[in-house]
């Protein structure tokens, strides 16, 4: 990756805050437009997934601008290395203020979750490593059952009837290869 140029400045610091609340925004109008579809607001959807679609933009922006965006490589280095953090630090340490004040339920999704960001930096890994190695077609087939909806992952022969994380149904479950 390029070096960022800013480095140590407070505009790196309003760099990263505005691809933080750009971010923030898609996801958070995607979120707005799921609920005004159900509510038969289609015209209402649509404009907020165009907004959302203009987030992107502006944080895809912000983010080239701190030299975020890399080769492959190096995107999948940077993302193995933000999984990691967010699977040994992050949900680790909201697990324990959660029980600390009294949310065991909340603990307990921040553990699971923690989980799922494990799979995922293994999986990041994985796909760096084939690529290191020349070996990016060739796979070990592993059919795992996956939540489509919150990526919890279940080996054995039946999905659960609901996910333990998110709660969607077991028609949320898909047996997975993985094609890496």
């Amino acid at each position: 990756m390029e070096a960022n140029k800013y480095a140590g400045t407070q505009t790196e610091k309003n760099l990263q805050e505005a691809f933080a609340g750009e971010s923030q925004a898609r996801n958070k109008y995607t979120f707005f437009a799921s609920v005004a579809k159900k509510e038969g607001y289609e015209q209402m959807s649509a404009l907020f997934l165009k907004t959302a679609d203009n987030e992107k933009e502006h944080a895809k922006m912000w983010f080239k601008e701190l030299a975020g965006i890399g080769d492959t490589k190096e995107n999948l280095a940077a993302a193995a290395e933000g999984e990691n953090y967010e699977w040994t630090d992050m949900y680790d340490g909201f697990a324990k203020t959660a029980e600390e004040e009294g949310f065991p339920e909340l603990a307990a999704k921040f553990r699971a979750v923690g989980e799922i960001e494990k799979h995922h930096e293994e999986r990041y890994r994985a796909l760096l490593k084939n690529i290191e190695t020349a070996q990016v077609f060739e796979k070990g087939e592993v059919k795992v059952w996956e939540c489509r909806n919150c990526g919890h992952i279940v080996v054995g022969t039946k999905a659960p009837e609901v996910c333990p994380v998110c709660n969607h149904p077991q028609s949320y479950f898909e047996v997975h290869e993985e094609n890496y």
